[in-house]
């Protein structure tokens, strides 16, 4: 393999448009304060979407996490049942740094938890079990609740975060997809982009060779892997980065790059590709943001029903209605943005070709978009995402522990939303971290 670099002859964004450009509490001034110092520090309960009913061929098993990804622990949860991966079900990815509390389902027909031995792993426990008649999937839940001490601040600060979260409450929240989604290098949209693109050298590129961002457990590695030492770089990558593995171990064999990038996991394929869904998603978001319309509607754009997700073209007639700023207040209805795929319905207008300009600027054309949904077996349908979220339920105080003083945030936000873009216009800093969905 060659060394290669982003074709030369397209010019795209590589931001990852995590930080925001500008804050929509931008007149309260920043909280500051650290995220995570401990796993006690943030802590996110899943919302379920429905309760189990008792019977049927699925094992719901409610957990709490901590120091684990999602994916991991689903890997254990089959090994423990002796089951496959997709005999596993779950409702949303939550990030490994963190105490985490959500649903697992495993498809069990025949057999009772009875017949299993006890879990023993320190990194999970099951707080309770019960059965139902379908398989969880993603998307099962109704939202998350979140509790988050923010350390190294004054309990004084308790005052102007409460001021972030009564206007969030009363405008929305940016919904931002969080940075985690975009992986400890901020790289996981350009593998996604050249996923896309259909480019498997540059896919292997992004994964596996050294980049700007380096962190010492991997850096060996990725330098083994830019003087195609496979074999030797794989014996340094963790298992637990499951991409990365499965690409160095079939190059390691002699498989050819289109090979190596097939080996990827499914899921994690998927992951990719959302990732850089969200990098366009975060442009459109960004400028929407700019422009301080971010709680209106202009001809041309999909509104998004938080009621059931629907969404509707607004008219001229729409924007001027009294009916729809009435909407708008209450937070029922708002201005969506691109997830792109082939069938994404497409806003109009103005919006429309912006939103097809941030595509552009990451060097992807809407053609090769249906062209990768037309070969790829995982297809790409897209979707419009909200561009905010109500803020709900939410409480602020001040205190002191043995750790020293800090700030309690608790709030909950709609399923698909990001605790990031809440933390962010609280310590209005680009460091937010979040435990709503992460690769592990």
């Amino acid at each position: 393999m060659t060394g290669i670099d982003a074709p030369t002859d397209r010019a795209f964004d590589r931001s990852p448009h995590v930080s925001p450009s500008r804050y929509l509490t931008h007149d309260i001034g920043p909280v500051g304060g650290t995220l995570k110092v401990r796993p006690e520090d943030f802590i996110v309960e899943e919302l379920p979407a429905y309760q189990p009913c008792g019977e049927g061929e699925h094992l719901y098993l409610f957990l709490e996490k901590r120091g684990l990804s999602t994916l991991v622990m689903v890997r254990e949860i089959a090994r423990h049942f002796g089951v496959r991966e997709s005999a596993v079900g779950y409702a949303g990815l939550k990030d490994k740094h963190a105490i985490t509390r959500q649903l697992v389902s495993v498809h069990l027909p025949g057999r009772t938890h009875d017949e299993f031995p006890a879990i023993e792993d320190d990194r999970f426990r099951v707080l309770w079990v019960d059965r139902h008649t379908n398989k969880l999937r993603r998307g099962h839940l109704e939202g998350n609740r979140f509790v988050i001490r923010l350390r190294d601040v004054e309990a004084t600060a308790a005052l102007p975060a409460m001021r972030v979260l009564n206007e969030l409450a009363r405008v929305g929240v940016p919904n931002r997809l969080g940075e985690q989604r975009f992986g400890a290098l901020q790289c996981n949209h350009l593998v996604g982009r050249a996923i896309v693109l259909g480019d498997d050298e540059q896919v292997i590129r992004q994964l596996l060779f050294p980049d700007d961002v380096v962190f010492e457990s991997t850096a060996e590695a990725r330098e083994l892997c830019a003087q195609a030492a496979w074999k030797e770089a794989l014996a340094l990558f963790s298992r637990s980065a499951l991409a990365e593995h499965a690409v160095c171990r079939a190059l390691a064999r002699g498989s050819s790059p289109a090979k190596a990038v097939a080996a990827i996991p499914n899921h994690e394929r998927q992951y990719f590709v959302s990732a850089f869904q969200s990098a366009v998603f975060n442009a459109v978001l960004d400028e929407r943001l700019d422009a301080g319309s971010l709680d209106t509607l202009v001809q041309g754009d999909l509104a998004f029903k938080h009621e059931n997700g629907a969404v509707f073209d607004v008219a001229a007639e729409d924007v001027s209605s009294a009916q729809t700023r009435e909407r708008l207040g209450r937070i029922e209805i708002s201005p969506s943005g691109p997830l792109w795929g082939a069938s994404m319905k497409r806003a109009g207008g103005r919006v429309g070709a912006a939103e097809i300009d941030a595509l552009a600027r990451f060097g992807v054309t809407i053609d090769e978009i249906d062209a990768y949904s037309n070969r790829s077996r995982h297809n790409l349908p897209g979707a419009r995402r909200p561009l905010r979220v109500p803020l709900t339920n939410h409480d602020v105080d001040g205190g002191m522990d043995e750790h020293g003083h800090y700030v309690r945030l608790a709030f909950e936000l709609p399923r698909g939303a990001f605790a990031t873009s809440v933390m962010q216009e609280v310590v209005k800093a680009s460091n937010g971290d979040d435990s709503s969905g992460a690769r592990p």
